[in-house]
């Protein structure tokens, strides 16, 4: 936490191939990993279409909402990608053909590659910052606390290497996880008193099957080492008073 206040952010997944099913968005674990590790808690995330109203209408929805937005998709040269017209509509602003950008993809492209669909990448809402792009030079760009990342999650990852010194986070959540061959419905009651001491911790219960035997996952985060450590036992003491044995969870 920053002055006691966690430090939040939205990721906002942008494009019809994800919603149809034929892609597989790859981007969201990894960003919220990785923004965890900078003490960046992600509290929502959502996929929308490549409709220029719908991506406008919830950027600047999530913008007021959270300290920082990242989006992923929708900044290629194809017609549907129109994330960059988008979000200069939500901060109603221009696009205009960013030199920068510009040189980056001249430097890129052989003599003669460099079409119009491709110097549609240049176009940049005004007054944004550029983001680096070190794999196909077609750059990101952050306006306000909006950051705006490509779909394709190798470059994706290359590009947020870049502005991870742009985003200041607090403590990261840590978790611990304790498993057992245990149904939710028996630990309901003893998890929600729990849950009720330590209303600063989330606590969330998973049931599996593994090796067909049914079981539950309790995890429990929070930036506090000691107390984390406090409700690891708890929960550890509860699961015993029910005849269960507790196993880490990484164990089974």
């Amino acid at each position: 936490m920053a002055n006691g206040k966690a430090v939040t952010a939205a990721v906002i997944i942008i494009g019809n191939e994800v919603l149809s099913g034929r892609t597989v968005d790859a981007n969201l674990p990894f960003l919220a990993t990785a923004l965890n590790e900078l003490g960046v808690r992600v509290r929502e995330a959502r996929i929308i279409p490549d409709d220029e109203a719908v991506i406008a209408a919830t950027v600047n929805a999530c913008r007021h909402a959270f300290d920082y937005v990242l989006t992923t998709g929708g900044i290629g040269p194809t017609h549907d990608d129109i994330t960059a017209a988008s979000i200069a509509r939500a901060f109603e602003v221009p696009i205009e053909c960013n030199a920068q950008a510009l040189q980056a993809l001249k430097q890129h492209y052989q003599p003669g590659e460099l079409n119009e669909a491709r110097r549609k990448m240049a176009g940049i809402p005004a007054g944004a910052t550029l983001i680096d792009n070190p794999v196909s030079k077609a750059p990101g760009f952050q306006i306000g606390n909006v950051f705006v990342l490509p779909g394709v999650p190798a470059i994706m990852r290359a590009m947020f290497d870049g502005i991870r010194d742009r985003l200041s986070g607090g403590a990261p959540v840590l978790s611990h996880a304790i498993a057992a061959y245990a149904t939710e419905g028996a630990i309901a009651s003893g998890l929600a008193q729990i849950q009720a001491r330590h209303p600063d911790v989330d606590i969330g219960s998973y049931p599996f099957v593994r090796a067909g035997r049914f079981g539950v996952s309790l995890v429990a985060r929070t930036p506090d080492r000691g107390v984390l450590a406090r409700v690891a036992e708890e929960i550890k003491a509860l699961l015993r008073s029910l005849g269960e044995t507790p196993i880490e969870d990484e164990e089974i």
